[in-house]
């Protein structure tokens, strides 16, 4: 019995030492703190399937544990065959063989994903869950104050990814909660740089007086090419801001099915649009102009709506103070530059 013993400590030092140094593809993901290593413990009931109930019962008796509720049996390579649950054992005969009595429980490997983990102990109602290595060398459990605290962080986590927070950090968590004059100091840069995008727009009127003075009826159409613009924009970066943090895809999958879209709701605006203008202007020329500047707006709008809160996120900006003011003036520019381009080229 002290044999046994001893290979059992020696085992569970090992298992100790194999936690310590994660494997590479572990360490990927224990950087974020979401693996099943990051959450088992090590102090738990071992046995051999040649054990008798009794020598475990004493055991337990003897020695104090982290978790004690499953006695976990493994072979003399320390590779896990079942295990036993403590109100079960309490109730074995003296003699009976542990291995006449485990059961086969879902395990998980030690880089497997928390998600996945709290979702077996769900699926199967456990309160806790076996981890092991990729030899199937048993390496501990996950005991059920940590799967609380992982259902805890993986629902708070879905609810701050329908909101648009990619992940419960202190930056998102300071954006809704600093103080005012904190709050103020952060955004007020971006809405300066906004007026000043304001102010280049006005330039870019400004340098088309000729045209207007012409053709006053070119005038008309601004205000609401340029709310369209905004309105598409807007629409591409709250999908935008909430769906890179759920999507796997990469940048320029996700770029080339919004440019798409772009196209097809421009399309679509553009040839409502150029027949409604035409009956009520009796200008041809004057609607094409409007109908090219909405198709070609609704195309960049939708472009810089995803990619500005992607690149504020790779540069380690929040996308929610920066993405909206600094969009909305690039779409501004850009639809009277292309407005303006299109009415010179087909009316002057």
């Amino acid at each position: 019995m002290p044999q046994i013993e001893q290979m059992q400590k020696a085992n569970m030092e090992k298992a100790i030492e194999k936690k310590r140094r994660p494997t590479k593809s572990r360490k990927r993901n224990h950087r974020q703190g979401e693996t099943a290593g990051t959450h088992l413990t090590a102090s738990v009931p071992r046995a051999y399937s040649n054990e008798t109930a009794a020598a475990v019962q004493t055991r337990l008796r003897e020695h104090r544990f982290d978790h004690a509720e499953l006695i976990c049996i493994t072979d003399p390579e320390d590779r896990l065959l079942g295990c036993v649950v403590l109100e079960d054992l309490i109730a074995l005969p003296a003699e009976t063989p542990m291995g006449d009595v485990l059961k086969a429980l879902p395990m998980v490997r030690v880089d497997e994903d928390q998600e996945k983990l709290a979702s077996l102990a769900l699926h199967h109602r456990l309160t806790a869950v076996p981890v092991v290595d990729h030899g199937g060398h048993f390496l501990g459990v996950v005991p059920p104050l940590a799967l609380m605290h992982i259902l805890r962080h993986e629902h708070v986590e879905d609810l701050h990814r329908l909101a648009g927070i990619k992940r419960e950090t202190h930056q998102a968590r300071e954006a809704m909660e600093s103080a005012p004059l904190r709050r103020a100091r952060d955004r007020l840069p971006w809405l300066m740089l906004g007026l000043a995008g304001s102010a280049l727009a006005t330039q870019v009127v400004a340098q088309f007086e000729a045209q207007l003075q012409d053709r006053i009826a070119i005038a008309f159409f601004i205000p609401g090419l340029v709310y369209i613009a905004d309105a598409i924009g807007t629409q591409t970066e709250a999908i935008a801001v909430r769906g890179l943090s759920l999507s796997h895809a990469n940048l320029r999958s996700l770029l080339g099915g919004e440019m798409r879209t772009g196209l097809l709701i421009g399309l679509t605006l553009a040839a409502v649009t150029l027949p409604i203008i035409w009956l009520i202007f009796g200008d041809f020329y004057l609607a094409l102009a409007v109908a090219v500047a909405l198709f070609s707006a609704g195309c960049v709008a939708t472009t810089i709506g995803l990619f500005l809160p992607w690149l504020l996120g790779e540069l380690g900006t929040d996308p929610a103070y920066g993405s909206g003011p600094l969009a909305t003036i690039l779409q501004d520019v850009m639809s009277l530059l292309i407005y303006f381009a299109a009415v010179n080229l087909f009316l002057f």
